[in-house]
């Protein structure tokens, strides 16, 4: 119903005289207001269309304003400097809007776009387990490939696994050493993980298949903590499979035809530094050997030829040196820059007391997953790592995702589903069931403020998919939480004395109870019924 509205809005200021002698304006946006507006939407769309109408954009305001608040369903519009519109809708524009049962479905429902798109993340190296930075980047993308696809945009999630190259022979040393009581080699993998997989070697498993044994096993922890940590992959792609299918000749051979290769020092260099990248860089060394840049452009085509359109790479903080080499592959490749986006996720630093917990890969001390997963829970763990954008470092205060208080944000939301689904054991005990409210009802303020934060719901998961990030969704989940809170100590939810009000104020519960478990469903925690 908000999208109708936006619609009307838009045509009815197009087609006014004041506004009709312009053949193209830009088209009018719905945002929530600020907190201390007392407004339903807020509108930009006199700042934005002044240099069209060549007028003060506080002019073009006040004339919109006008137009706007002769809708039936406005209840007042007004404006304020430099531009700003705000709209304040009738109730019964909000009780239609609650009443309407297909608001549930229309909330995730419709395609946005047209794209078929790829998401690839985590994509650790099989030589240990996930470590915690590995949660962030799983939480990020598994939830991005979810909003996605509620919003009806095609998605997939991938995960790359590196098994190709010198790595398998080092870890072979590696847990050869450790099978043998000794330390790595200086240059090998140190984590105590070895100790535990050098039991497992078959006795009569060849020294020289060490090291793919150990990958293979590392392979399936890595599969089984994503499966723990509710994170499912379209499909898991092996490097192995490019070279098995020739595909870094293939690539390089297509780029040395269209001349985009050059020959120096007897290895082969791709131009990037014509593209931002800070120099050029090797894709075959002068021995021979093809470096990893070129598998990488050998698996990017690869997903362009299953026909992806999107490609969207999730990686962790030391990867930014990564991505304008990988832009200007993708321009080599012959797509348009829109069709390639990097994400980069910032460290998570673990505070316990007040103090940092120590993490160190090369010395085999480093926090894994599924040890933070087992000591904070799974939930706390998602809704933490969902909670902040991906550019942003990240404090996991270990203190506080243990806390089963409104402190925990977490704990904070799951709280009023939980609290919902014990409203609705004492209704029915009572013979109470939710009903939409009439339109000619009075909304306690309380309630009408909720009735309004439940119509931003597909807003917030559009802006997810334009920003990247689900940050705004767990910012709408507490907010939501919050603004229910206030409801249920206002109004009195279960009245017998009053039938009519008991029933629509379920159904409004109703609703929010439907919003904050698709919201984290959306985020990969669960809507318990019972804390």
């Amino acid at each position: 119903m908000l999208n109708s509205l936006r619609i009307k809005i838009q045509d009815r200021l197009f087609k006014d005289q004041y506004f009709s002698e312009f053949e193209t304006l830009p088209q009018v946006e719905f945002a929530p207001p600020p907190s201390h507006i007392d407004a339903d939407i807020s509108l930009v769309w006199a700042m934005s269309s002044a240099k069209q109408i060549r007028k003060n954009p506080l002019d073009i305001a006040k004339k919109a304003a006008k137009i706007i608040e002769q809708l039936e369903e406005v209840a007042q519009c007004g404006f304020l400097a430099p531009g700003f519109i705000n709209i304040k809708l009738t109730d019964a524009f909000l009780t239609e809007a609650a009443r309407d049962r297909r608001l549930k479905d229309r909330d995730t429902a419709g395609t946005i776009s047209n794209e078929k798109i790829l998401i690839e993340f985590v994509s650790a190296n099989p030589t240990g387990p996930l470590h915690v930075a590995s949660g962030r980047g799983a939480s990020l993308g598994d939830s991005l490939v979810k909003i996605h696809r509620a919003l009806g945009i095609a998605c997939d999630a991938e995960y790359y696994i590196n098994d190709a190259g010198n790595q398998a022979q080092l870890l072979g040393e590696s847990l050869k050493a450790r099978a043998q009581g000794k330390e790595p080699p200086e240059n090998g993998y140190h984590g105590e993980y070895l100790i535990d997989l050098a039991k497992k070697i078959p006795a009569a498993l060849p020294e020289s298949e060490y090291g793919r044994f150990a990958m293979e096993e590392i392979i399936k922890t890595q599969q089984e903590d994503m499966k723990a940590f509710d994170v499912e992959f379209t499909r898991w792609f092996r490097e192995s499979e490019l070279h098995k299918e020739k595909a870094l000749d293939k690539i390089l051979q297509m780029l040395k035809e269209q001349n985009k290769v050059y020959e120096k020092d007897g290895a082969v260099w791709l131009g990037t530094t014509s593209d931002h990248d800070d120099k050029d860089r090797v894709l075959v060394r002068a021995d021979g050997r093809p470096t990893y840049f070129l598998a990488d452009i050998a698996y990017h085509k690869n997903k362009y030829d299953r026909g992806y359109t999107k490609l969207i790479d999730i990686l962790g903080a030391d990867h930014h040196g990564y991505v304008p080499r990988m832009e200007a592959a993708v321009k080599a490749l012959g797509k348009e820059p829109a069709a390639f986006k990097a994400i980069i996720h910032q460290l998570v630093h673990l505070i316990e007391n007040g103090e940092k917990v120590k993490m160190s890969k090369r010395a085999g001390t480093f926090i894994t997953l599924r040890e933070l997963t087992e000591d904070v829970g799974r939930d706390a763990c998602r809704f933490f790592f969902a909670g902040r954008t991906p550019n942003a470092h990240l404090n996991f205060d270990l203190n506080v995702a243990k806390k089963r208080s409104n402190e925990n944000p977490v704990f904070y939301v799951q709280y009023v589903h939980a609290r919902i689904c014990s409203i609705f054991k004492a209704a029915q005990e009572k013979g109470f069931e939710p009903l939409p409210m009439t339109s000619s009802e009075n909304l306690a303020p309380q309630e009408r403020t909720l009735l309004s934060k439940l119509l931003w719901f597909r807003k917030t998961l559009e802006t997810c998919v334009k920003d990247l990030s689900p940050h705004h969704l767990t910012s709408y989940l507490t907010e939501l939480s919050s603004l229910f809170h206030a409801f249920y100590d206002a109004c009195r939810v279960i009245d017998e004395a009053d039938p009519q009000t008991t029933r629509s104020r379920l159904f409004t519960c109703r609703l929010v109870q439907e919003r904050i478990a698709k919201g984290l469903e959306l985020i990969g925690v669960s809507a318990p019924e019972h804390m």
